[in-house]
Protein backbone atom coordinates (compact mmCIF):
# COMPACT_ATOMS: atom_id res chain seq x y z
CA UNK A 1 0.00 0.00 0.00
CA UNK A 2 1.11 3.48 -0.85
CA UNK A 3 1.85 5.60 2.69
CA UNK A 4 0.87 8.58 0.57
CA UNK A 5 -2.93 7.38 0.27
CA UNK A 6 -4.27 9.15 2.74
CA UNK A 7 -7.96 10.40 2.73
CA UNK A 8 -8.02 12.01 5.81
CA UNK A 9 -5.33 14.43 5.21
CA UNK A 10 -5.74 17.64 3.58
CA UNK A 11 -3.03 18.00 1.80
CA UNK A 12 -4.16 14.46 -0.09
CA UNK A 13 -7.75 15.71 -0.60
CA UNK A 14 -5.70 19.06 -2.55
CA UNK A 15 -4.06 16.61 -4.62
CA UNK A 16 -4.48 13.04 -4.63
CA UNK A 17 -2.88 12.43 -7.82
CA UNK A 18 0.72 11.53 -6.92
CA UNK A 19 -0.63 9.00 -4.62
CA UNK A 20 -2.59 7.52 -7.39
CA UNK A 21 0.39 7.12 -9.50
CA UNK A 22 2.38 5.70 -7.40
CA UNK A 23 -1.05 3.35 -6.51
CA UNK A 24 -0.65 2.27 -10.02
CA UNK A 25 3.22 1.52 -10.12
CA UNK A 26 3.02 -0.75 -6.97
CA UNK A 27 0.23 -2.88 -8.62
CA UNK A 28 -3.48 -3.59 -9.44
CA UNK A 29 -5.65 -3.98 -6.23
CA UNK A 30 -3.90 -2.98 -2.90
CA UNK A 31 -5.40 -3.44 0.99
CA UNK A 32 -6.41 -0.69 2.85
CA UNK A 33 -6.49 -1.03 6.29
CA UNK A 34 -8.19 2.38 8.18
CA UNK A 35 -11.37 1.63 5.63
CA UNK A 36 -10.75 -2.49 5.19
CA UNK A 37 -11.09 -1.99 1.08
CA UNK A 38 -9.01 -3.20 -1.91
CA UNK A 39 -8.29 0.36 -3.49
CA UNK A 40 -8.22 -0.61 -7.24
CA UNK A 41 -6.50 2.04 -9.35
CA UNK A 42 -6.07 1.04 -13.10
CA UNK A 43 -8.43 2.32 -15.68
CA UNK A 44 -8.98 -0.90 -17.44
CA UNK A 45 -9.85 -2.45 -14.05
CA UNK A 46 -12.32 -0.10 -12.86
CA UNK A 47 -14.33 -0.36 -16.30
CA UNK A 48 -14.18 -3.97 -15.95
CA UNK A 49 -15.44 -4.04 -12.62
CA UNK A 50 -17.93 -1.72 -12.75
CA UNK A 51 -19.71 -4.03 -15.32
CA UNK A 52 -18.86 -6.93 -13.29
CA UNK A 53 -21.89 -8.56 -12.14
CA UNK A 54 -20.20 -10.49 -9.30
CA UNK A 55 -19.92 -7.26 -7.78
CA UNK A 56 -22.61 -5.30 -6.27
CA UNK A 57 -23.62 -1.98 -5.35
CA UNK A 58 -25.79 -3.86 -2.00
CA UNK A 59 -25.63 -7.65 -0.94
CA UNK A 60 -28.83 -7.81 0.58
CA UNK A 61 -30.52 -9.35 -2.49
CA UNK A 62 -28.39 -12.75 -1.79
CA UNK A 63 -27.55 -12.41 1.80
CA UNK A 64 -28.42 -11.62 4.68
CA UNK A 65 -25.98 -9.14 6.89
CA UNK A 66 -25.02 -12.26 9.17
CA UNK A 67 -24.32 -14.51 5.95
CA UNK A 68 -21.82 -11.50 4.03
CA UNK A 69 -20.21 -11.53 7.18
CA UNK A 70 -21.25 -7.88 7.57
CA UNK A 71 -23.06 -5.98 10.90
CA UNK A 72 -26.17 -4.75 10.16
CA UNK A 73 -26.18 -0.73 10.64
CA UNK A 74 -27.74 0.82 13.55
CA UNK A 75 -31.07 0.78 13.88
CA UNK A 76 -31.37 4.59 14.51
CA UNK A 77 -30.22 5.33 10.86
CA UNK A 78 -32.51 3.42 9.51
CA UNK A 79 -34.19 6.40 7.72
CA UNK A 80 -31.11 7.28 6.07
CA UNK A 81 -31.27 3.78 4.59
CA UNK A 82 -34.82 3.16 4.11
CA UNK A 83 -34.06 6.44 1.36
CA UNK A 84 -30.79 5.45 0.52
CA UNK A 85 -31.30 1.95 -0.27
CA UNK A 86 -34.47 2.12 -2.30
CA UNK A 87 -32.99 4.44 -4.85
CA UNK A 88 -31.27 2.81 -8.53
CA UNK A 89 -27.67 3.87 -7.01
CA UNK A 90 -27.76 1.06 -4.21
CA UNK A 91 -30.48 -1.71 -5.72
CA UNK A 92 -28.90 -4.74 -7.75
CA UNK A 93 -31.34 -6.89 -10.28
CA UNK A 94 -34.03 -7.60 -10.20
CA UNK A 95 -35.38 -4.27 -8.44
CA UNK A 96 -32.59 -2.39 -10.27
CA UNK A 97 -33.70 -3.25 -13.68
CA UNK A 98 -37.39 -2.82 -12.74
CA UNK A 99 -36.80 0.42 -11.61
CA UNK A 100 -34.42 1.72 -13.97
CA UNK A 101 -36.72 0.70 -16.96
CA UNK A 102 -39.42 2.66 -15.13
CA UNK A 103 -37.80 5.50 -14.56
CA UNK A 104 -36.35 5.60 -18.13
CA UNK A 105 -39.97 5.97 -19.30
CA UNK A 106 -40.33 9.07 -17.74
CA UNK A 107 -36.64 10.49 -17.61
CA UNK A 108 -36.41 10.33 -21.29
CA UNK A 109 -34.09 12.05 -23.72
CA UNK A 110 -37.45 14.28 -24.50
CA UNK A 111 -37.15 15.32 -21.09
CA UNK A 112 -33.79 16.95 -21.30
CA UNK A 113 -34.34 18.07 -24.41
CA UNK A 114 -37.47 20.37 -23.70
CA UNK A 115 -35.39 21.06 -20.47
CA UNK A 116 -32.77 22.70 -22.47
CA UNK A 117 -33.98 26.48 -22.71
CA UNK A 118 -34.88 26.69 -19.46
CA UNK A 119 -31.08 25.12 -18.39
CA UNK A 120 -30.10 28.13 -20.41
CA UNK A 121 -32.32 30.29 -19.21
CA UNK A 122 -31.42 29.96 -16.16
CA UNK A 123 -27.51 29.42 -16.69
CA UNK A 124 -27.77 33.26 -18.59
CA UNK A 125 -29.58 34.91 -15.57
CA UNK A 126 -26.80 33.68 -13.10
CA UNK A 127 -24.08 34.55 -14.92
CA UNK A 128 -25.26 37.91 -15.86
CA UNK A 129 -26.28 38.59 -12.50
CA UNK A 130 -22.95 37.00 -11.08
CA UNK A 131 -21.26 39.76 -13.18
CA UNK A 132 -23.07 42.68 -12.78
CA UNK A 133 -21.75 42.30 -8.84
CA UNK A 134 -18.50 42.08 -10.19
CA UNK A 135 -17.49 38.20 -9.11
CA UNK A 136 -17.68 36.71 -5.59
CA UNK A 137 -18.08 33.21 -4.68
CA UNK A 138 -18.90 31.43 -8.03
CA UNK A 139 -19.43 28.04 -6.39
CA UNK A 140 -22.56 29.40 -4.60
CA UNK A 141 -23.59 32.40 -7.17
CA UNK A 142 -23.71 29.97 -10.08
CA UNK A 143 -22.19 26.07 -9.21
CA UNK A 144 -24.91 25.40 -7.05
CA UNK A 145 -28.03 26.98 -7.59
CA UNK A 146 -28.34 25.88 -11.09
CA UNK A 147 -28.45 22.49 -11.15
CA UNK A 148 -30.55 22.69 -8.08
CA UNK A 149 -32.95 25.08 -9.48
CA UNK A 150 -33.02 22.17 -12.79
CA UNK A 151 -33.62 19.53 -10.75
CA UNK A 152 -36.18 21.30 -8.75
CA UNK A 153 -38.20 22.57 -12.25
CA UNK A 154 -37.90 19.03 -13.33
CA UNK A 155 -39.19 17.55 -10.37
CA UNK A 156 -42.29 20.30 -9.88
CA UNK A 157 -41.26 21.47 -6.69
CA UNK A 158 -42.24 24.92 -5.68
CA UNK A 159 -40.14 28.01 -5.87
CA UNK A 160 -40.43 28.93 -2.16
CA UNK A 161 -39.30 25.17 -1.08
CA UNK A 162 -36.12 24.94 -3.21
CA UNK A 163 -33.75 26.56 -0.62
CA UNK A 164 -34.03 23.13 1.36
CA UNK A 165 -33.34 21.11 -1.40
CA UNK A 166 -29.34 21.79 -1.29
CA UNK A 167 -28.97 21.40 2.55
CA UNK A 168 -31.42 18.27 2.56
CA UNK A 169 -28.54 16.77 -0.35
CA UNK A 170 -25.64 17.86 1.39
CA UNK A 171 -26.37 16.36 4.41
CA UNK A 172 -27.51 12.85 3.39
CA UNK A 173 -24.47 12.67 1.20
CA UNK A 174 -21.94 13.01 4.11
CA UNK A 175 -22.57 9.44 4.51
CA UNK A 176 -20.92 8.70 1.10
CA UNK A 177 -17.77 9.56 2.88
CA UNK A 178 -15.44 7.08 4.09
CA UNK A 179 -16.21 6.37 7.78
CA UNK A 180 -18.60 8.88 8.33
CA UNK A 181 -18.84 9.73 12.07
CA UNK A 182 -22.28 9.89 14.03
CA UNK A 183 -22.90 13.21 14.20
CA UNK A 184 -22.56 12.90 10.18
CA UNK A 185 -25.22 10.30 10.35
CA UNK A 186 -27.59 12.03 12.61
CA UNK A 187 -27.40 15.13 10.20
CA UNK A 188 -28.25 12.48 7.32
CA UNK A 189 -31.15 10.74 9.48
CA UNK A 190 -32.36 14.21 10.26
CA UNK A 191 -32.33 14.91 6.41
CA UNK A 192 -33.77 11.76 5.56
CA UNK A 193 -36.91 11.81 7.71
CA UNK A 194 -37.56 15.28 6.54
CA UNK A 195 -36.93 15.04 2.86
CA UNK A 196 -38.93 11.85 2.81
CA UNK A 197 -41.78 13.91 4.75
CA UNK A 198 -41.80 16.26 2.14
CA UNK A 199 -41.79 14.42 -0.93
CA UNK A 200 -44.16 11.86 0.24
CA UNK A 201 -46.39 15.02 0.78
CA UNK A 202 -45.43 16.19 -2.47
CA UNK A 203 -46.38 12.69 -4.51
CA UNK A 204 -50.07 13.14 -2.89
CA UNK A 205 -50.72 16.50 -4.54
CA UNK A 206 -49.21 14.80 -7.78
CA UNK A 207 -51.74 11.89 -7.63
CA UNK A 208 -54.71 14.05 -7.28
CA UNK A 209 -53.36 16.46 -9.74
CA UNK A 210 -50.85 15.51 -11.97
CA UNK A 211 -48.45 18.00 -14.14
CA UNK A 212 -45.75 18.64 -16.77
CA UNK A 213 -43.50 17.42 -13.93
CA UNK A 214 -41.04 14.33 -13.45
CA UNK A 215 -42.89 13.43 -10.43
CA UNK A 216 -46.15 12.98 -12.26
CA UNK A 217 -44.67 10.74 -15.37
CA UNK A 218 -42.81 8.69 -12.35
CA UNK A 219 -46.43 8.14 -11.18
CA UNK A 220 -47.83 7.41 -14.64
CA UNK A 221 -44.80 5.09 -15.19
CA UNK A 222 -45.63 1.76 -15.44
CA UNK A 223 -43.70 -1.54 -17.06
CA UNK A 224 -46.16 -3.22 -20.39
CA UNK A 225 -43.93 -6.78 -19.20
CA UNK A 226 -45.60 -7.42 -15.88
CA UNK A 227 -47.74 -3.62 -14.77
CA UNK A 228 -45.67 -2.91 -12.23
CA UNK A 229 -45.57 0.66 -11.08
CA UNK A 230 -42.91 2.18 -8.63
CA UNK A 231 -43.73 2.00 -4.92
CA UNK A 232 -43.84 4.95 -2.42
CA UNK A 233 -40.69 4.51 -0.72
CA UNK A 234 -39.03 3.75 -4.04
CA UNK A 235 -40.34 6.65 -5.90
CA UNK A 236 -39.61 9.23 -3.04
CA UNK A 237 -36.07 7.30 -3.06
CA UNK A 238 -35.68 7.96 -6.58
CA UNK A 239 -36.98 11.85 -6.45
CA UNK A 240 -33.91 11.79 -3.91
CA UNK A 241 -31.48 10.18 -5.62
CA UNK A 242 -32.22 12.39 -8.91
CA UNK A 243 -31.54 15.77 -6.90
CA UNK A 244 -28.68 14.28 -4.59
CA UNK A 245 -26.56 12.71 -8.18
CA UNK A 246 -28.63 15.63 -10.12
CA UNK A 247 -26.39 17.83 -8.60
CA UNK A 248 -23.52 17.28 -6.46
CA UNK A 249 -21.37 16.14 -9.14
CA UNK A 250 -22.62 18.83 -11.75
CA UNK A 251 -21.97 21.78 -8.64
CA UNK A 252 -18.46 20.25 -7.91
CA UNK A 253 -17.34 20.01 -11.85
CA UNK A 254 -18.63 23.44 -12.28
CA UNK A 255 -16.08 25.19 -9.42
CA UNK A 256 -13.34 22.31 -9.98
CA UNK A 257 -13.24 22.59 -13.92
CA UNK A 258 -12.97 26.64 -13.20
CA UNK A 259 -10.41 26.32 -10.70
CA UNK A 260 -8.41 23.93 -13.31
CA UNK A 261 -8.89 26.72 -15.52
CA UNK A 262 -7.37 29.74 -13.95
CA UNK A 263 -4.86 27.32 -13.60
CA UNK A 264 -4.18 26.64 -17.34
CA UNK A 265 -4.02 29.93 -18.04
CA UNK A 266 -3.34 29.33 -22.04
CA UNK A 267 -5.90 26.51 -22.12
CA UNK A 268 -8.42 28.63 -21.19
CA UNK A 269 -7.54 31.61 -23.25
CA UNK A 270 -7.86 29.07 -25.98
CA UNK A 271 -11.52 28.20 -24.47
CA UNK A 272 -12.48 31.65 -24.91
CA UNK A 273 -11.19 32.28 -28.23
CA UNK A 274 -12.96 29.16 -29.07
CA UNK A 275 -16.08 28.17 -27.86
CA UNK A 276 -16.76 25.05 -30.43
CA UNK A 277 -14.01 22.91 -28.03
CA UNK A 278 -17.05 23.08 -25.10
CA UNK A 279 -18.25 19.76 -25.51
CA UNK A 280 -14.86 17.86 -25.52
CA UNK A 281 -13.71 20.30 -22.73
CA UNK A 282 -16.65 19.41 -20.40
CA UNK A 283 -15.47 15.79 -20.90
CA UNK A 284 -11.58 16.78 -20.35
CA UNK A 285 -13.00 18.57 -17.21
CA UNK A 286 -14.77 15.46 -15.61
CA UNK A 287 -11.86 13.61 -16.27
CA UNK A 288 -9.26 15.56 -15.50
CA UNK A 289 -10.47 16.35 -11.79
CA UNK A 290 -13.11 14.27 -11.31
CA UNK A 291 -16.00 15.53 -8.39
CA UNK A 292 -16.23 11.16 -7.82
CA UNK A 293 -12.98 10.27 -6.88
CA UNK A 294 -14.32 6.74 -5.55
CA UNK A 295 -16.85 4.25 -6.00
CA UNK A 296 -17.97 1.01 -3.54
CA UNK A 297 -18.79 -2.34 -4.82
CA UNK A 298 -19.22 -5.31 -2.61
CA UNK A 299 -17.75 -8.64 -3.79
CA UNK A 300 -20.56 -11.29 -4.00
CA UNK A 301 -18.24 -13.91 -5.80
CA UNK A 302 -14.48 -14.39 -5.21
CA UNK A 303 -12.91 -12.31 -8.32
CA UNK A 304 -9.39 -11.90 -9.02
CA UNK A 305 -7.44 -8.56 -9.95
CA UNK A 306 -3.89 -8.80 -11.02
CA UNK A 307 -3.27 -12.15 -9.58
CA UNK A 308 -4.92 -11.15 -6.23
CA UNK A 309 -7.75 -12.91 -5.00
CA UNK A 310 -10.57 -10.50 -3.43
CA UNK A 311 -12.94 -12.97 -1.76
CA UNK A 312 -16.71 -12.62 -0.97
CA UNK A 313 -17.36 -10.59 1.70
CA UNK A 314 -14.55 -8.01 0.51
CA UNK A 315 -15.44 -4.16 -0.33
CA UNK A 316 -13.67 -2.45 -3.62
CA UNK A 317 -12.76 1.03 -3.93
CA UNK A 318 -12.84 1.89 -7.25
CA UNK A 319 -10.31 5.18 -7.74
CA UNK A 320 -12.31 7.22 -10.47
CA UNK A 321 -9.99 9.63 -9.87
CA UNK A 322 -6.53 7.29 -10.56
CA UNK A 323 -8.26 5.73 -13.57
CA UNK A 324 -8.82 8.79 -15.36
CA UNK A 325 -5.38 9.63 -15.20
CA UNK A 326 -3.82 6.09 -16.44
CA UNK A 327 -1.32 6.61 -19.16
CA UNK A 328 -2.59 3.07 -20.32
CA UNK A 329 -5.74 4.44 -21.17
CA UNK A 330 -5.11 8.48 -22.12
CA UNK A 331 -2.38 10.01 -24.19
CA UNK A 332 -0.90 12.27 -21.34
CA UNK A 333 -3.09 12.36 -19.05
CA UNK A 334 -1.77 14.79 -16.35
CA UNK A 335 -2.11 17.40 -19.16
CA UNK A 336 -4.64 19.32 -19.98
CA UNK A 337 -6.12 18.54 -23.76
CA UNK A 338 -9.42 20.41 -24.07
CA UNK A 339 -9.93 19.48 -27.58
CA UNK A 340 -8.94 15.43 -26.34
CA UNK A 341 -11.09 13.28 -28.60
CA UNK A 342 -10.23 9.63 -27.06
CA UNK A 343 -11.66 10.40 -23.57
CA UNK A 344 -12.76 7.45 -22.08
CA UNK A 345 -13.16 8.59 -18.45
CA UNK A 346 -15.31 6.76 -15.72
CA UNK A 347 -16.61 9.94 -14.02
CA UNK A 348 -20.07 9.08 -15.25
CA UNK A 349 -19.89 5.14 -14.30
CA UNK A 350 -20.28 2.15 -15.95
CA UNK A 351 -22.56 -1.15 -16.47
CA UNK A 352 -26.30 -0.86 -15.17
CA UNK A 353 -25.04 2.01 -12.66
CA UNK A 354 -24.08 4.28 -15.61
CA UNK A 355 -25.43 7.90 -14.67
CA UNK A 356 -29.25 7.79 -16.14
CA UNK A 357 -28.62 11.87 -16.06
CA UNK A 358 -25.55 12.11 -17.89
CA UNK A 359 -27.41 13.94 -20.79
CA UNK A 360 -28.65 16.79 -18.25
CA UNK A 361 -25.13 16.96 -16.56
CA UNK A 362 -23.65 17.67 -19.66
CA UNK A 363 -25.87 20.25 -20.68
CA UNK A 364 -25.67 22.18 -17.45
CA UNK A 365 -22.02 22.04 -17.77
CA UNK A 366 -22.00 23.58 -21.23
CA UNK A 367 -24.62 25.96 -20.18
CA UNK A 368 -22.71 27.17 -17.32
CA UNK A 369 -19.23 27.33 -18.60
CA UNK A 370 -20.55 28.62 -21.77
CA UNK A 371 -21.95 32.05 -20.19
CA UNK A 372 -19.64 32.62 -18.10
CA UNK A 373 -16.68 31.96 -20.93
CA UNK A 374 -19.16 34.68 -22.97
CA UNK A 375 -19.61 36.98 -20.02
CA UNK A 376 -16.85 37.23 -18.17
CA UNK A 377 -13.56 37.23 -20.56
CA UNK A 378 -11.83 38.86 -17.83
CA UNK A 379 -12.41 36.55 -14.86
CA UNK A 380 -9.78 35.91 -12.64
CA UNK A 381 -8.80 34.02 -9.20
CA UNK A 382 -8.83 36.63 -5.89
CA UNK A 383 -7.29 33.67 -4.11
CA UNK A 384 -6.04 30.21 -3.79
CA UNK A 385 -9.34 28.08 -2.87
CA UNK A 386 -9.35 25.83 0.31
CA UNK A 387 -10.89 21.96 -0.04
CA UNK A 388 -13.60 20.65 1.79
CA UNK A 389 -12.67 17.87 3.92
CA UNK A 390 -14.07 15.18 2.01
CA UNK A 391 -13.15 12.76 -0.47
CA UNK A 392 -15.75 10.52 -2.16
CA UNK A 393 -17.58 13.45 -3.25
CA UNK A 394 -14.54 15.91 -3.87
CA UNK A 395 -15.08 19.58 -4.29
CA UNK A 396 -13.73 23.54 -3.15
CA UNK A 397 -15.22 25.13 0.29
CA UNK A 398 -15.76 28.43 -2.03
CA UNK A 399 -14.14 30.08 -5.56
CA UNK A 400 -14.02 33.64 -5.58
CA UNK A 401 -13.09 35.58 -8.47
CA UNK A 402 -13.35 39.12 -9.73
CA UNK A 403 -13.42 40.67 -13.24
Amino acid sequence: MAETFDPSSPSFVADPYPAYAELRARGRAHWYEPTRQWLVPHHADVSALLRDRRLGRTYLHRFTHEEFGRTPPPSGHEPFHALNDHGLLDLEAPDHTRIRRLVAKAFTPRTVERLAPTVRRLAAELAGAFVAEGGGDLLSAVAEPLPVAVIAEMLGIPEPDRSLLRPWSADICGMYELNPSEETARRAVRASVEFSAYLRELIAVRREDPGPDLVSALIAAHDDEDGGRLGEQEMVSTCALLLNAGHEATVNTTANGWWTLLRHPERLAALRADHGLLPTAVEELMRYDTPLQLFERWVLDDIEVGGTVIPRGAEVALLFGSANRDPAAFDRPEALDLSRACNPHVSFGAGIHYCLGAPLARLELAASFGELLRRAPAMRLVAEPEWKPGYVIRGLRELRVEF
